[in-house]
């Protein structure tokens, strides 16, 4: 352990990603620094568990994992307060991922391809109270996705029950057959999200950009 990480050692950690090699990997370098690593996960229920037994003061996750993602997760135990710390640590760098990273609070946020000594500098500000996001994800331009997340705000709930769905795939006959409500109900809400989120194109352009957003829409 290096004197600079003398100030994180202990600290308790849970961790989890769905690939062996890398939970191993974070897990070995973890505890090279220092850091008492309390549990893996390699899927987000039993993550959730483990954070919700432990209370660890950071858990470091990744997005994509079976039954629960990271910002699931993070969501739940923002809901019950709890106390812990979350950092995600995703091969994801596009901006609409970082935006909804910001969205629910989560502390930090790395890339894979980021070096141990990133993971120990993050792990040092997020546990400071700072929020920490890997230097290429700062390079991107978030403006024009916080104006999308502005817009997306400003749909009513039966509205961003519909957009989910429609990115789901479904067709306005199922959406309505879901929500028990008329198809002309369900086209009536198209349009006005056509209109709220300043979507132009083709009859079909609704449904190709629900598609294209789906993961920042299944988090709202």
């Amino acid at each position: 352990m290096t004197k600079k990480n003398s100030d994180i050692k202990n600290i308790k950690v849970i961790i989890a990603d769905d690939h062996p090699m890398m939970l191993q990997g974070l897990k070995a370098t973890l505890e090279q620094g220092g850091i008492n690593v309390l549990g893996m996960a390699r899927e987000g229920t039993e993550a959730l568990k483990l954070i919700l037994e432990s209370q660890p003061d950071l858990a470091i996750l990744d997005i994509d994992m079976p039954y629960l993602s990271g910002f699931d997760i993070a969501q739940e135990c923002l809901k019950r307060n709890i106390q812990t710390k979350f950092i995600i640590l995703s091969f994801h760098k596009e901006a609409e991922f970082i935006a909804q990273a910001k969205k629910i609070n989560i502390s930090g946020y790395l890339l894979k391809e980021d070096t141990s000594m990133v993971i120990f500098d993050c792990i040092r500000e997020v546990i400071a109270g700072k929020m920490y996001f890997s230097q290429s994800i700062l390079n991107n331009d978030l403006s024009f996705v916080n104006k999308k997340l502005e817009r997306l705000a400003s749909l009513s709930p039966s509205e961003k029950k519909i957009l989910k769905l429609i990115a789901e795939q479904h067709t306005s006959q199922q959406i309505a057959q879901k929500l028990h409500i008329s198809t002309r109900t369900v086209e009536k809400h198209r349009s006005n999200i056509i209109s709220k989120l300043d979507i132009s194109g083709y009859s079909n352009s609704l449904s190709i950009w629900a598609i294209d957003q789906k993961a920042l829409l299944m988090n709202l």
